[in-house]
């Protein structure tokens, strides 16, 4: 068998492709009875049979109740084993790490949040990562040893040429050199580090607006403005990761932006990020405008001003989509995606009232016309990206019965 493992058409393949479809299937679709399974993979009932009598040995099916109430036999129902395998996620801000640990059918099973606020040395980084995965690892009711894979998002991109973070000078501690490696000998299971927005856009192709999507754009508007682009099915990183940093973008209507890096600003964050909103309200003399930070300030704002039709509430909605829609028309007139994804706080506050007029301001201003929708995963976005990145890898190395 093992020389055979590898070879298209085997039996050994074969069986490894049928369990892989039966167990997606599963997952899709909840639990399925022997004969459910056997119409929707093709299969025969004593193949069928003999496949999930092979899943349960190996751990990756449990038998779950039965179907009743139907004429004959009771069916016995099948899921995924859900202890099978672990992965999780980080997610990384100036000001705290969120942590979660899910069990191989999604479900979150522990969940933990690290306060990092203020400086802290290099050193003090892999502390933090540790503590914080720890953390949600005992909320698990699990060890360290039992996650298979971590995914860690955070601002900017690691440069795969240099392995030093770039395009986030405001997330302290985590540009020295050696950070990769010392956090590889710190951590048992495999690491993969993705930005942030990418993330929320693998959440949104696989959970929500973006779902049977090949090539998207989203947009993100939070702490920073950035964009994610997924073209022909697959993340588009660029050279050194930095592709989708749109923050830096020379846009018209505003000033242009010399150091970008030094910044962490460009023309398009400065028109259309969410420091802009507070901004734009005292030059419309609206009041009160609310303390805090500004991203948390800028949604309140564009909640508001989405409520109401005229005045300078409208005022401000229809200013802030116009500033939206010219950093987008140069995003879709060089990449001519099928879909915009609008997402982040500052965006999603403005629900349909917003969409529709960021929609309409795009229609003017470039001549390719995505379709702009709102994203559908709101709670921890970021987080939840960094779970489907780690459970999508896990998935593949544990549901693999050619081994």
């Amino acid at each position: 068998m093992a020389g055979s493992a590898g070879t298209p058409g085997t039996p050994s393949v074969l069986r490894a492709m049928n369990d892989r479809a039966a167990l997606d299937l599963l997952l899709a679709h909840g639990p399925l009875s022997r004969t459910r399974i056997g119409k929707l993979t093709g299969l025969s009932k004593p193949t069928a049979s003999q496949l999930l009598a092979r899943l349960e040995a190996a751990g990756l099916v449990l038998a779950t109740g039965t179907i009743e109430g139907r004429p004959g036999p009771s069916a016995q129902l099948y899921v995924v084993n859900p202890g099978a395998a672990y992965a999780a996620g980080l997610d990384v801000t100036p000001e705290r790490i969120l942590a979660a640990v899910a069990d191989v059918t999604g479900r979150t099973v522990g969940e933990y949040e690290l306060p990092t606020p203020g400086r802290r040395p290099a050193q003090s980084v892999v502390r933090q990562v540790t503590d914080a995965l720890d953390g949600a690892v005992k909320a698990a009711g699990l060890a360290r040893d039992d996650v298979r894979r971590l995914v860690i998002g955070t601002p900017g991109a690691f440069d795969p040429n240099t392995g030093r973070l770039r395009y986030a000078s405001h997330l302290p501690g985590w540009h020295s050199a050696g950070i990769l490696d010392e956090l590889a000998a710190a951590l048992p299971m495999p690491v993969e580090y993705e930005n942030d927005v990418n993330l929320v856009a693998i959440a949104e192709q696989r959970l929500g607006a973006a779902r049977g999507h090949e090539d998207f754009v989203l947009l993100w508007n939070e702490e920073g403005l950035g964009a994610a682009l997924v073209l022909g099915g697959r993340l588009h990183r660029g050279w050194t990761g930095g592709a989708g940093e749109v923050g830096f973008l020379p846009v018209p209507g505003a000033p242009l932006v010399r150091q970008v890096t030094k910044a962490n600003s460009g023309g398009y964050q400065e028109l259309a990020g969410s420091q802009a909103i507070p901004k734009l309200a005292r030059e419309l003399d609206i009041q009160p405008v609310p303390s805090g930070p500004h991203a948390e300030v800028a949604a309140a704002l564009v909640q508001q001003a989405a409520s109401h039709d005229a005045g300078p509430y409208r005022q401000l909605l229809q200013t802030y989509a116009t500033g939206l829609a010219t950093g987008l028309a140069s995003l879709v007139s060089v990449l001519d995606p099928e879909l915009v994804v609008l997402s982040g706080t500052s965006l999603t506050a403005g629900g349909e009232p917003l969409r529709a007029l960021v929609q309409a301001e795009l229609e003017e201003l470039a001549a390719s016309r995505p379709r702009l929708v709102i994203g559908d995963v709101h709670e921890h976005p970021v987080l939840r990206g960094a779970l489907e990145s780690a459970l999508a890898a896990t998935r593949d190395e544990v549901f693999d019965t050619s081994r």
